[in-house]
C-alpha cells in the first residue's frame, strides 16, 4: 500500500514536471516572440516600412505603341498588379510553396512542426508571407544556428504584421514582384519577359510551373545552366498542382513531357531594341532629374524610383530599321573585307606609315584600357607595352561573337575594319522620332552615329541651297541654267582666291532645268545658285530648319563641306515634307512616377521656315532624284550592281519618294535622305576614320552604301499595313503659282536605266 502511494507521488511529480516544461516552453516561446516584437534581437521594420517596403524599381522606357523598349535599373524589376497575374501561376505558387496560404495568418504551425520533426527533409515550414518577410527585411538566412533561429523568430513576427497590413492577394503580388529569378530577371514580369518573351498574364501552365520551381533556389535551378534539373523541378510543381486538384492527372502527364520552351530575351543595356536611343535617353533623364526635384526637394533616382518614360519611338518601326541595317551592313562588310585583302595598308587608304601610327595611337588613347592604366599611375611606355600583349577577349563579327586571343592593339585595328552606320526616322507633322539606330552593334560600337557623330554631308546639303533660291527668287524646277563652269571671284564673301568648282563628271555644255541639276548633283549650277542668294541666306534657312551646328557662310557649303549630324539633317529635311513648317524633333511624350502621376507632358514646338509653296517645290525637285537621278535604283528592275552591293535589290517602289544621295571625298561618307509624306528617314554609312572607305565610287557612293538600308526598311514598313506609312502623293498647294510640271526627262522610269554613279562633290 505504501509502495502504491510512493508510485502515485512519483507519477504526479512527473506529470507536474511535464506540464511545467510544456507551459514553460510555451511561455518561453511567447516571451521570445514578445522580445522579438519589442526589438530585443535587432530592429524590426517600422509601420512606415511595412506600409512602403523598400523597393528598387526599374524605370521603364515605353514606346508609342505600348512596348517596353528597355529599363534603367539596379534591379531589373518592374512590378505588376495582382490582376495581371494568371491564375495558373497563383495555383502553382500556392500548391508548391504554401498549400494552406489562404487559411493561416502568416504562420503555418502544422508545416513548421513537420519541418522541425523531419529536419527540413520534407520541405521547409516557411509560408509565402514568411518568405516575403525574409526577402524584404533581412535577405539570405544566416549559417549560424543561433542567429538563424533568431532570424526565424523575426520572420514569424514580421509575417504576422504583414498579414495584418496586407491582403493575401497583395502578399502574393509583393512576393512575386520581389523575388530574383536570376539573369537580370528580378520580379515576375522581368522573369516572364526574359525567359519566355511574354507578359506574366500570358504565361502557360508549364511556364508558370517552371518559374515557381525556381523559387526554391534560383541560383541552383537556373534555366540557362541546368535546363534538365529545372525541367525536373518544374515537373515536381506540376505534380503538386495535381495533388491540390488545380490540374488533372492527364494534363500533368502531358505537360511533364514537354521541354522548357525557353524564348530568351535578355534585358541588359546592350540587349533589345533601341540601345543607342536608350543611352541618349539616359543622359536626357539625368538632366531632367536635376531640373525636376520631388516635392520634398530630393531628386528622383532613375535606377530605383520606377519612373515611366513614354517615348515617341514605335517598337515595330525600330525593329524593322534595325533589321534593315543588319541585312545590308552584313552584306556590305563582306564586300569591304574582300576588297581589303588587296590593300597593303588595310583598313586605311590615303595614309602613310606615320599617319597610320598616329591614327592608331589616338585610338589607343581613347580606349578604356589607356584611361584606366593612366589613372593607376602607369607610364606611357608601360601602357603602350600592354597593348602589344595578347589577352583573351570576345570580338564582334557578323556571324556572332568570337572568342579569341589577340593584342589590344590588333583588336583596335580589327574593329577599324568595320563600316559603321546610322538611321533616323521622324514623322514631319509631329516631330516624333519613330526609329533611331545609332550603329551596327551597341555592345561593341558605342559611338552614336545619329546624334553624337558629325560628318561631311556632301550633296545632301544641296537642297538647302535650292530651297533658298526658290524661297527668295520664286524659281521653278523647270527654270534652265547653263551647265558651264562658274567662278565666284576672290574677296567676295571673304574668300582668299577665286572659287571655280567642277562637276564630278567633268562634263559641261547645254542647259539643265533645276530638277535635272539636282537629280544629277550638278555642282556648277549649285554654285551659281548660292551666289545668287548669298551664302548667309542658305545658312539662315538651314539654321531655321533646325540645324544647330556651326555653318560657315562661304560658297563651298553648297557642295556639302560642312560636318553635321544625322539628327540635324533628318530634322531639317522634315521641314520640306511638312509644308515648310519646322517641328522640333521630340523623343519623349511624358514622364510618370511609379504611381502613374504625370510629372511632365511634352509638346512639340514649331515655326515657319519656308512658304508652303516653296516647300512643295523643293519636294518636287527631290522627287526628281528618285525618278531620274542617283536615287533611281529605288524604282528600277533590271540593272545589276557590283557584287550585289545593293542588298535586296530590286526594290521596285512605285509611290512618290523625295530623296537625295550624298557622297563625300574619297567615298568616306555615304548618305541617303528619303521622304514620303508622313515619314522622313536619313541613313549614313562610313568608316570610323575617313581613311577607311571603298577604293572606288561604284561601291562607295551613297546610293550603294546608304540607300539600300532605306529601301529595305521601307519595304518592311509598307508590308506592315498597321503602320500606315504613306504611299500617297505629297499634298499640292491649292493655288500653286510656280510651274512644276516640266517635260519628262530622257530616261523613262524603270526601263533599263544606266547605272548612275554619283561622285564626290569636292
Amino acid at each position: 500500500m505504501k509502495k502504491n502511494k510512493t508510485s502515485k507521488k512519483q507519477y504526479s511529480k512527473y506529470i507536474k514536471w511535464f506540464w511545467l516544461l510544456i507551459l514553460g516552453g510555451i511561455t518561453s516561446v511567447i516571451f521570445i516572440f514578445l522580445l522579438a516584437s519589442w526589438g530585443a534581437f535587432g530592429p524590426l521594420p517600422t509601420f512606415e516600412e511595412l506600409e512602403n517596403p523598400e523597393k528598387n524599381l526599374a524605370s521603364e522606357v515605353i514606346s508609342i505603341d505600348g512596348q517596353t523598349l528597355g529599363k534603367y535599373a539596379y534591379e531589373n524589376r518592374t512590378p505588376v498588379k495582382y490582376k495581371d497575374l494568371p491564375q495558373n501561376l497563383i495555383n502553382a505558387l500556392v500548391a508548391t510553396e504554401d498549400e494552406r496560404f489562404f487559411e493561416h495568418s502568416g504562420i503555418d504551425f502544422k508545416s513548421s512542426f513537420r519541418a522541425v520533426v523531419k529536419l527540413g527533409r520534407d520541405g521547409g515550414g516557411s509560408t509565402i508571407t514568411q518568405q516575403l518577410a525574409k526577402l524584404l527585411f533581412h535577405g539570405e538566412g544566416s549559417k549560424n544556428l543561433v542567429k538563424r533561429i533568431l532570424q526565424k523568430v523575426k520572420e514569424y513576427v514580421i509575417a504576422v504584421q504583414l498579414e495584418r497590413q496586407y491582403t493575401k492577394q497583395e502578399i502574393i503580388t509583393m512576393y512575386l514582384n520581389k523575388y530574383d529569378f536570376l539573369n537580370r530577371a528580378v520580379g515576375i514580369r522581368s522573369a516572364s519577359r526574359i525567359y519566355f518573351g511574354k507578359e506574366p498574364k500570358d504565361l502557360d501552365i508549364e511556364e508558370s510551373a517552371m518559374l515557381v520551381g525556381m523559387l526554391k533556389n534560383s541560383s541552383y535551378f537556373n534555366p540557362l545552366r541546368r535546363e534538365e534539373k529545372v525541367r525536373k523541378r518544374r515537373n515536381v510543381v506540376l505534380k503538386q498542382m495535381t495533388r491540390s486538384k488545380f490540374i488533372t492527372e492527364k494534363v500533368k502527364d502531358s505537360l511533364q513531357k514537354t521541354d522548357l520552351g525557353l524564348d530568351i530575351h535578355r534585358e541588359g543595356h546592350s540587349d533589345g531594341l533601341a540601345t543607342y536611343f536608350r543611352e541618349y535617353l539616359r543622359d536626357f533623364m539625368k538632366k531632367w532629374i536635376k531640373k525636376n526635384p520631388k516635392p520634398d526637394g530630393s531628386y528622383y533616382n532613375l535606377h530605383r524610383d520606377g519612373l515611366k518614360i513614354y517615348v515617341t519611338l514605335d517598337a515595330r518601326m525600330q525593329k524593322y530599321a534595325e533589321e534593315a541595317m543588319q541585312e545590308h551592313m552584313k552584306n556590305l562588310q563582306r564586300i569591304f573585307f574582300k576588297e581589303q585583302k588587296y590593300n597593303k595598308t588595310a583598313p586605311f587608304y590615303d595614309l602613310d606609315r606615320t599617319e597610320i601610327a598616329n591614327t592608331m595611337e589616338q585610338a589607343m588613347k581613347r580606349s578604356n584600357r589607356w584611361r584606366r592604366m593612366k589613372k593607376q599611375g602607369k607610364s606611357v611606355k608601360e601602357i603602350k607595352a600592354s597593348f602589344k600583349k595578347k589577352v583573351k577577349m570576345k570580338v564582334f563579327s557578323w556571324k556572332g561573337e568570337i572568342d579569341t586571343l589577340m593584342t589590344p592593339y590588333d583588336s583596335i585595328k580589327y574593329y577599324k575594319h568595320f563600316l559603321r552606320a546610322g538611321l533616323l526616322s521622324i514623322e514631319p507633322q509631329s516631330g516624333h522620332v519613330k526609329a533611331w539606330v545609332g550603329g551596327i552593334n551597341y555592345k561593341h560600337f558605342q559611338f552614336d552615329a545619329v546624334k553624337q557623330q558629325k560628318r561631311q554631308v556632301g550633296s545632301t546639303f544641296k537642297p538647302f541651297v535650292y530651297a533658298s533660291a526658290i524661297n527668295q527668287l520664286n524659281l521653278s524646277p523647270c527654270a534652265k541654267f547653263p551647265n558651264t563652269k562658274y567662278t565666284i571671284p576672290k574677296e567676295k564673301y571673304g574668300m582668299p582666291e577665286d572659287w571655280t568648282p567642277k562637276n564630278s563628271s567633268d562634263k559641261y555644255g547645254g542647259e539643265l532645268t533645276l530638277k535635272q541639276a539636282l537629280a544629277g548633283s550638278v555642282n556648277v549650277i549649285t554654285a551659281k545658285l548660292i551666289d545668287m542668294v548669298h551664302p548667309k541666306t542658305v545658312v539662315s534657312l538651314a539654321k531655321s530648319a533646325g540645324i544647330k551646328s556651326r555653318i560657315p557662310a562661304v560658297p563651298a557649303i553648297a557642295l556639302g563641306t560642312v560636318d553635321l549630324s544625322l539628327f540635324e539633317m533628318v530634322g531639317a529635311y522634315s521641314t520640306f515634307a511638312n509644308k515648310g513648317l519646322q517641328v522640333e524633333p521630340m523623343m519623349v511624350v511624358k514622364i510618370e512616377d511609379k504611381n502613374g502621376t504625370v510629372l511632365e507632358q511634352f509638346i512639340p514646338t514649331s515655326k515657319e521656315v519656308l512658304s508652303e509653296e516653296s516647300a512643295y517645290v523643293v519636294i518636287n525637285l527631290l522627287e526628281g532624284v528618285t525618278q531620274a537621278g542617283s536615287g533611281i535604283r529605288l524604282r528600277t528592275k533590271n540593272a545589276k550592281y557590283p557584287d550585289n552591293v545593293a542588298t535586296g535589290y530590286p526594290y521596285e517602289f512605285t509611290n512618290p519618294i523625295a530623296g537625295k544621295t550624298g557622297t563625300t571625298q574619297n567615298q568616306s561618307d555615304g548618305w541617303f535622305m528619303g521622304i514620303v509624306p508622313n515619314l522622313a528617314t536619313g541613313v549614313w554609312v562610313g568608316g570610323e576614320d575617313r581613311a577607311t572607305h571603298f577604293s572606288g565610287i561604284a561601291k562607295g557612293q551613297g546610293a550603294s552604301m546608304a540607300l539600300p538600308i532605306w529601301a529595305l526598311y521601307y519595304k518592311k514598313l509598307y508590308a506592315d499595313t498597321t503602320l500606315q506609312v504613306s504611299k500617297e502623293d505629297f499634298e499640292r498647294p491649292e493655288n500653286l503659282s510656280i510651274e512644276v510640271d516640266c517635260d519628262k526627262m530622257s530616261d523613262e522610269e524603270g526601263e533599263n536605266p544606266e547605272i548612275i554613279e554619283e561622285e564626290p562633290d569636292f
